[in-house]
């Protein structure tokens, strides 16, 4: 009878989740045309895809450039690397937070004959020692030349054991 009781409290309490008194929906409160300043009826949800910055994604990663400089760098690890330039580049791809609380402090390239081990550093640059950082995560892209092209040698990421 307990076990019952416990259940059928638990299925009222997770149905009632999520739900106002009148049924909607709590997931996307109602915005009236007042809080957004322009005409929406107080049924529809009013959204944004920009970032903190304004922008609107893209859906493709964001090129960047070492900064250097950042406060405590830290080792991070890439997502792709993909030759480029007929193998005298590799296209690295990583996610990170936005700019300046997360930025590209340097790449290191360590070309042998078996292998190339690039290792990618970041940190939040040093303009963002009194700045909120919000947790958001930013695809972000940088092209490293090699001294010789690729060929068959294999890609490290020196960020991974």
């Amino acid at each position: 009878m307990r076990r019952a009781t416990l259940l059928a409290g638990c299925l009222m309490l997770a149905v009632g989740c999520g739900t106002t008194p009148g049924g909607a929906s709590s997931a996307a409160p109602a915005t009236s045309a007042a809080d957004t300043g322009s005409p929406t009826s107080p049924d529809t949800a009013v959204s944004t895809t920009a970032g903190a910055s304004g922008q609107v994604p893209t859906g493709k990663p964001e090129p960047v450039k070492p900064v250097g400089d950042t406060i405590n760098p830290r080792k991070i690890p890439f997502t792709t690397a993909k030759p480029v330039s007929g193998g005298k580049a590799v296209r690295l791809v990583w996610w990170s937070g936005v700019a300046p609380c997360s930025v590209l402090d340097r790449v290191t390239v360590k070309e042998t004959a078996k292998r190339v081990t690039i290792t990618l550093y970041e940190g939040p640059a040093r303009k963002a020692k009194n700045t909120s950082c919000i947790m958001i995560a930013v695809e972000k892209t940088y092209t490293v030349k090699l001294k010789k092209p690729l060929g068959n040698r294999k890609i490290v990421d020196g960020a991974k054991p």
